[in-house]
């Protein structure tokens, strides 16, 4: 997996790695997946972490282990999207708004999280260059990942949220595919918004006694 530490090619005076290229386009291929609410875009994300994984693995010890992490969770989303197959009114999976209660529960965990994994690389600074921007960014992530799992809108958001670290973060530290493919991610994130958005009242919304289904 070496080789996919190599230079793919250079543009506008960025030098562009075979990883940060192959495991972003299967990151974007992953998130236009989510947003037809395919259950492929669980198996999509699950190989880009895997391509990364091999990358970074012996290399960037933190990096590897977090696609590690990227990894069971696609594996947990896989089996969400499973079980929820058919709930929708198209044959896919029902989407929702999630309660104030499991929004609470999100935003907790994304901020103990990023404090506690922030700390963690604060501790081994081999595991990342900037420890609280990488652990805000990661944490989210996982955080977004679950909520697409669970067909909650507030995906998109949680992942508009990452994006706003994550391009900067990446053009500063070099990965400058990994930037432009961000700026990519925000324009499907707004699409796919929308469209889990308009979803999720229509199937939010009652059907009078004696109407048609």
């Amino acid at each position: 997996m070496n080789s996919l530490n190599s230079e793919a090619f250079t543009v506008f005076g960025q030098h562009i790695l075979w990883s940060d290229m192959v495991g972003n386009l299967f990151g974007l291929a992953a998130l236009a997946l989510g947003w037809r609410r395919s259950i492929w875009t669980w198996l999509v994300q699950f190989l880009a972490g895997l391509i990364l994984f091999g990358a970074f693995f012996g290399h960037l010890t933190g990096s590897a282990g977090k696609q590690a992490v990227v990894m069971v969770v696609a594996l947990y989303g896989w089996w969400q999207w499973q079980r929820g197959q058919g709930q929708g009114e198209d044959g896919h999976i029902s989407v929702r708004f999630a309660t104030w209660r499991e929004r609470g529960a999100m935003v907790a965990a994304a901020a103990a999280g990023t404090v506690a994994v922030a700390l963690l690389f604060k501790a081994y600074p081999t595991l990342s260059w900037d420890p609280w921007p990488d652990a805000y960014i990661f944490v989210g992530t996982v955080v977004a990942m679950y909520a697409q799992a669970r067909g909650m809108v507030e995906f998109w958001f949680a992942w508009l949220l990452v994006d706003l670290v994550g391009v900067p973060l990446n053009f500063a530290n070099g990965y400058a595919f990994s930037g432009f493919v961000y700026v990519i991610y925000g324009a499907l994130v707004l699409w796919g918004m929308r469209d889990w958005w308009l979803r999720s009242r229509r199937t939010a919304r009652p059907v009078l006694e004696g109407a048609p289904a």
